[in-house]
């Protein structure tokens, strides 16, 4: 028989998705100028040059064969040499290549180690709000999504609820930093107090918990602000990586895993992620994209187009009045609803043509998320239609 519960996913799409096609259908009907679409973190910045130049010559000079051909099952092995030595070089981590598992993007790195790290009926704590995926991706491994509540103030791990959720039964923590939803960073305090807290329960239970760091928003951090690395503070660390958004790459779907070198079960580790990738039917990684990357490690798409997005949207959100916390990476902005109830807000928001998604699809109600990795003409456009949304609410 068909899988029901297959069904049921593949008739439902998210409802960032579902505002994203709401919006191509408005245009078509209103005109493209007269949307003002912040639904999906589609990368609105071009490629470096530095990529498009690559690829163009790997293309026309490389040995076709070759070049197109499979890789192995965990990725070239010189692509993950050079990973592994960027990260060496930037974070002083002693990496070596055997450590990194090459994938086709962020998603596939979180499905490959869940399945790794998890057993049928064990938990997976997440921090609310989160990307919604991730419940998608915990129960494809057999295991339970348990939602724990940040700090309101600062979104920064809230230790008792924390406490309170933890269990025998808890197998792996994700974190995301930069966030998506809120644009968040976990600060190197909280980095070291997760870090001590997990030691603790490995302790007490007398097994590996796994922290699996989301990254796909690392290089993605506006100002002075450092980015703390999370293998530096608790060893039985897993890195998923994507390039999507550090090289504007979402549709080449490229990334990789790196298990921290420091990790109790290292070997045994990596072994287990190849062997979750062979039973997910992952071969390999794109074998061109792979060659890409390895030749461009430390390359980054221009950001500052993204920070300057950032202070447009947030001084136009907060002259009108709504509240936000200015997020100091990613390209999200997280806005508190004036009603309370996120649905309504977004649904609301709908009647001057902008699209914000409900952070109810995030595990947290309240809020909306503005995804700004837009024009910068959107978001000049957009502002008249929030003043008359704020209008509706009395803001202003």
């Amino acid at each position: 028989m068909i899988n029901e519960k297959m069904t049921q996913r593949g008739q439902s799409s998210s409802v960032i998705r579902e505002l994203f096609e709401f919006g191509k259908q408005r245009k078509a009907i209103v005109g493209e100028d007269k949307v003002f679409d912040f639904s999906i973190g589609n990368p609105s910045v071009p490629c470096p040059k530095e990529i498009t130049e690559c690829m163009t010559r790997l293309l026309t000079e490389e040995d076709p064969v070759a070049l197109h051909g499979y890789t192995s099952a965990a990725g070239d092995q010189g692509t993950r040499k050079a990973i592994a030595d960027y990260i060496n070089e930037k974070y002083d981590l002693g990496a070596e290549f055997s450590d990194v598992y090459m994938t086709a993007g962020a998603a596939a790195s979180l499905t490959i180690s869940l399945k790794s790290v998890t057993q049928a009926g064990e938990e997976v704590i997440v921090f609310t709000p989160y990307f919604p995926e991730y419940k998608v991706f915990i129960e494809n491994a057999g295991a339970k999504t348990v939602e724990v509540p940040v700090t309101k103030s600062d979104f920064q791990v809230d230790f008792a609820a924390l406490e309170n959720a933890f269990s025998e039964k808890t197998a792996a923590v994700i974190i995301n930093s930069p966030n998506n939803p809120t644009g968040a960073i976990l600060t190197e305090d909280t980095l070291k107090k997760l870090g001590m807290f997990l030691s603790e329960k490995e302790k007490k239970y007398g097994k590996e918990i796994y922290l699996i760091s989301d990254e796909p928003y690392r290089e993605l951090v506006y100002g002075e602000i450092k980015l703390a690395f999370p293998a530096h503070y608790y060893d039985n660390t897993i890195i998923c990586y994507s390039y999507s958004k550090s090289l504007s790459l979402p549709g080449e779907r490229i990334g990789y895993i790196l298990v921290s070198p420091k990790a109790a079960s290292r070997k045994i580790l990596f072994d287990t992620i190849c062997g979750s990738g062979r039973s997910l039917g992952f071969v390999c990684a794109p074998s061109l994209l792979q060659k890409v990357v390895a030749e461009n490690q430390g390359v980054v798409s221009d950001i500052a187009v993204y920070e300057e997005n950032r202070r447009l949207i947030y001084d136009i959100i907060t002259v009108c009045g709504f509240e936000a916390i200015s997020p100091d990476g990613a390209f999200y902005l997280f806005v508190k609803s004036p009603s309370g109830d996120s649905n309504e807000f977004s649904e609301r928001a709908k009647k001057y043509e902008l699209l914000i998604v409900p952070s109810d699809s995030f595990g947290m109600d309240g809020y909306v998320r503005i995804s700004y990795c837009v024009s910068k003409n959107q978001i000049k456009n957009s502002e008249e239609a929030f003043r008359k949304l704020a209008k509706s609410y009395g803001l202003i």
